[in-house]
């Protein structure tokens, strides 16, 4: 049975700790820790956690779990799976993974001298659907990809980001571009694949944050596909939506927080009624959620392969995020592969500074 730990139980903690019992004797949830002792304790207390520890170090030492769930605010999140790699263990760190494409790169290369692996959460990649959709993707059964869009239009009030480290670039890197909508576009690109330039804006509409509310991006990809991508904060009516349009087929999902078959539709071309039969027989009830993904992250452990969604997965998808955010603050197309070391996006998300920074 492989041994888990959790820093961090705020929480998104307890979805993790429901995953690790919906394993069932795969893995066992040995240990916690958290700055808040009281937190932790009840944290234990409420998922028959057998010890609290008083920090990650004693907890590595003492414990020497398989994998360490890093389920703090995201400033730490760096930090830990840092300490995690020089112990040679096993990570699965929470959205955002880091706070910039640097912080990104210093994983990439102590991972290098690591016997442990880090894997980000992005649990949406891991529903039956999302599976299927991928597989039909790439054995070419729904004709070349055209036209996508991606939409997670969600509502957080004013008290919402009372809480001190939501709001800010220090401490989350970022607004819904890299809180929210992150999930949603994360799926996005795990079916289209590399993504070639992004024009788009960002802007502070309503809630009293040093980040952006509102963010909207044009995608081409590699092979032509094109694509828009919206994430705030300020929509009433909650939802999160992908739409594919193939050759073959239109495909899509709309859902809040996590889908099942049922939230997905299949909308074959006219003559390609044939796309149908390829979907339906495998329907599945399963929601999307951290329970599928630690599932994958104990099979490929178990077969002695990397745990996804590895570091160059990660990287791609905070490259997007880098990429939105220069172009959004300098008015620019911003081309894959073009934000390295030197460049102001590539050390903060907010770059140079965001447009509103000196108008409070």
């Amino acid at each position: 049975m492989r041994r888990a730990a959790v820093v961090g139980t705020g929480a998104i903690a307890a979805a993790h700790a429901e995953a690790v019992r919906a394993c069932g004797d795969r893995v066992e949830l040995v240990a916690v820790t958290d700055v808040d002792t009281a937190r932790a304790t009840a944290f234990a207390r409420e998922w028959g956690v057998p010890r609290v520890h008083a920090g990650l170090a004693a907890l590595l030492e003492q414990e020497q779990p398989d994998v360490v769930h890093v389920c703090t605010p995201p400033r730490y999140h760096v930090p830990l799976a840092l300490e995690c790699l020089a112990a040679n263990v096993n990570v699965l760190v929470e959205k955002p993974p880091a706070l910039s494409l640097s912080e990104v790169d210093a994983l990439v290369a102590a991972e290098r001298t690591s016997t442990g692996r880090v894997a980000t959460v992005f649990q949406h990649r891991f529903g039956p659907a999302a599976v299927r959709l991928r597989r039909m993707v790439a054995a070419g059964l729904l004709g070349r990809s055209l036209v996508a869009k991606c939409d997670t239009l969600w509502y957080r009030d004013d008290a919402y980001f009372d809480v001190p480290w939501r709001g800010s670039w220090d401490s989350e890197g970022g607004g819904p571009t890299m809180g929210h909508g992150i999930h949603q576009f994360d799926l996005l690109l795990s079916v289209l694949g590399p993504w070639r330039e992004v024009r788009a804006l960002a802007a502070r509409q309503a809630r009293d944050v040093l980040t952006e509310d509102i963010s909207m991006a044009l995608v081409t990809f590699a092979d032509g596909t094109v694509a828009s991508v919206v994430n705030s904060v300020l929509s009433p009516r909650e939802t999160s939506q992908l739409r594919f349009d193939f050759e073959r087929a239109t495909v899509e999902v709309e859902h809040l927080y996590g889908y099942t078959d049922e939230h997905w539709t299949v909308t074959p071309a006219p003559g390609h009624d044939d796309v149908l039969p390829l979907w339906q027989p495998e329907r599945s009830g399963t929601v999307s959620g951290h329970r599928c993904q630690l599932a994958a992250f104990l099979d490929a452990l178990d077969n002695g392969e990397p745990p996804p969604v590895t570091l160059a997965d990660t990287r791609n998808t905070m490259e997007f995020i880098a990429a939105l955010y220069a172009s959004a603050f300098t008015g620019t197309v911003v081309k894959a592969g073009q934000i390295g070391p030197g460049d102001p996006f590539y050390a903060t998300m907010e770059g140079n500074g965001a447009p509103w920074a000196n108008v409070r």
